[in-house]
């Protein structure tokens, strides 16, 4: 079977890498062009490496872009971390069709912050779905699911890079076994079940602390390592990554004001929520992330500090 890899990043990589050292006929690779500057992406530098040929078209709207995928005869795209738009036109291409990774139990957590929101809205499972894109975001029938626990200690990082990457990448070569059996399903997607999210931007992770622990902890963890939950000080903006939740048991479980810094030690800061507190342990200002104590005492943080 002619595959052609589609994707990029280290998830693209390690897709055409895990393919290749079990022997599939992968005869090209797509890759979303680099910006002006730009290093090469990991799965170019992988495809060269393996003597590939590699397209970077801009766009995949183009008669002429059709017209060269058609070329390479291919029999299956296997589509690993696409972020631009790719129509049914180029899809359709191959004898077999496309398939492509999403880390997310589809239909629910259609959009580019899959991983983001589940954490932040408080799920308890999550996981990714291969299926067969089509016009739509995210809306094409699903191939095959593979499901992963939340844990109340899980972050956006934890997720990800430690279960949705790697067991995508076993999902991926699970799949291209079951297109070339002929066994490959196409399950259609109950969209009475569907949401899409936004993407997970700075504008979503500003931490309220107003709000109760559970939320703001939940946010803090949705959004490490990107785009990383924040505060402001005397309006200089602070991103918090690790912060253990001290939940009140009586009213001396607050004492203080909302966002008010209670306790400043070697390793750490101490700030009031609605209903507790937050050990604040790791952060980053201006330069790069820091543990919470190095960066207090940086800035000569004091009890009765507030941040907004």
């Amino acid at each position: 079977m002619r595959i052609v890899v589609h994707g990029q990043q280290a998830f693209g990589k390690a897709v055409l890498e895990a393919l290749l050292k079990r022997g599939d006929n992968v005869i090209a690779v797509y890759v979303a062009p680099e910006k002006p500057g730009q290093k090469a992406d990991p799965l170019k530098d992988a495809a060269i490496a393996a003597g590939l040929p590699v397209y970077q078209p801009d766009s995949y709207k183009k008669p002429e872009v059709w017209e060269q995928f058609k070329s390479l005869k291919p029999d299956l795209q296997v589509m690993a971390f696409v972020t631009l738009f790719v129509p049914e036109e180029f899809l359709n291409i191959p004898t077999h069709g496309s398939i492509q990774y999403h880390p997310s139990l589809l239909p629910a957590y259609r959009g580019a912050s899959a991983i983001n929101w589940p954490i932040i809205k408080g799920e308890k499972e999550t996981g990714l779905s291969i299926f067969w894109p089509d016009n739509g975001l995210d809306t094409g029938d699903i191939l095959i699911q593979k499901k992963t626990p939340i844990s109340d200690k899980d972050t956006l990082g934890t997720v990800y890079f430690d279960r949705l990457f790697p067991m995508g990448v076993e999902a991926m070569l699970e799949s291209v076994d079951l297109v070339k059996a002929g066994k490959a399903p196409r399950i259609k997607q109950d969209e009475s079940k569907a949401t899409y999210e936004g993407l997970c931007r700075a504008d979503n992770a500003h931490i309220d602390w107003g709000k109760p622990w559970e939320q703001i902890d939940r946010l803090i963890r949705g959004c490490n390592p990107a785009p990383g939950a924040w505060t402001t000080l005397n309006g200089a903006k602070l991103k918090i990554f690790d912060a253990t939740p001290l939940p009140a048991r009586d009213p001396k479980g607050i004492g203080g004001k909302l966002g008010e810094v209670v306790v400043v030690d070697a390793d750490s800061f101490t700030v009031v929520c609605a209903d507790g507190r937050f050990k604040v342990t790791r952060v980053q200002a201006d330069g790069p992330k820091v543990g919470a104590g190095e960066w207090a005492a940086a800035a000569k943080l004091e009890k009765g500090a507030r941040f907004s």
